[in-house]
C-alpha cells in the first residue's frame, strides 16, 4: 500500500521535499499526542502530503517567468519546426534504446548470477541439513519454535512453518560458518 501511494505521490508530481516535509509534519503530531499505538503506514500521513503539496503549489502561483506569447496567445514557433528538429528528438530514442538494451543485458546477466547463487545455496542449505544429526537438528527446531511461540497464533500456519524453516537454515548456518550467497544479502 505505502508503494502504491508513493507512486501516487510521484504522479502528482510531489516533490520530494515537499513529500518529506508532510511526512515530518504527520510524525511532529503523531508524537506531540500521547498514543499507544505507532504509525505502521505512509497512509498516515497522506492527508498532510496532500496538504503541503497544495500550500506549495498555492505558493509558487506566479513565481514562473511568463513565457513569450505570439498573437492570439499560442506559444512561438521557433526555428518553424516547434522546440526540437525532427533529428533531434530521433537521435534522443536512439539514445534511450541503446540505454535500455544495455541496462536489460545488464539485468540478465544479474538474473542468472542471482539464480546461480541462490542454486548454490540452496544444495549448501541441503549439505548442511545432511551433516546434522537427526537430535541436534530436533532440538534446533524445538529451540527455534519456542522462540516463535508468542507469534504462531498469529501467522498463517505456511507462514509459520516457512519461517521455522529459514530460522532453522539460519541456526545451521551460524553453526558451520556458511555465508549467504544471494546477491540480496549483500
Amino acid at each position: 500500500m505505502d508503494w502504491a501511494l508513493i507512486e501516487t505521490w510521484k504522479e502528482m508530481e510531489i516533490p520530494l521535499h515537499v513529500a518529506l516535509r508532510g511526512i515530518e509534519k504527520a510524525f511532529d503530531s503523531w508524537e506531540s499526542k500521547p498514543r499507544k499505538r505507532g504509525i505502521k503506514s505512509l497512509l498516515y500521513c497522506q492527508e498532510e502530503v496532500e496538504a503541503q503539496f497544495a500550500e506549495w503549489r498555492e505558493a509558487r502561483v506566479g513565481a514562473g517567468e511568463p513565457e513569450e506569447q505570439g498573437q492570439n496567445g499560442e506559444q512561438p514557433r521557433r526555428g518553424g519546426e516547434g522546440l526540437f528538429t525532427r533529428a533531434a528528438i530521433l537521435e534522443h530514442l536512439k539514445r534511450g534504446r541503446i540505454s535500455l538494451v544495455a541496462t536489460c543485458e545488464r539485468r540478465m546477466k544479474a538474473g542468472e548470477r542471482e539464480t546461480s547463487l541462490t542454486g548454490v545455496e540452496r544444495m549448501l542449505s541441503d549439505s548442511v541439513r545432511s551433516v546434522v544429526g537427526a537430535e541436534e537438528l530436533a532440538t534446533i527446531e524445538r529451540e527455534v519454535k519456542e522462540q516463535l511461540k508468542p507469534y504462531r497464533r498469529h501467522m498463517e500456519p505456511t507462514v509459520y512453518q516457512q519461517t521455522v524453516d529459514n530460522l532453522l537454515l539460519k541456526r545451521l548456518r551460524e553453526q558451520f560458518g556458511v555465508p549467504r550467497l544471494s546477491l540480496f544479502y549483500l
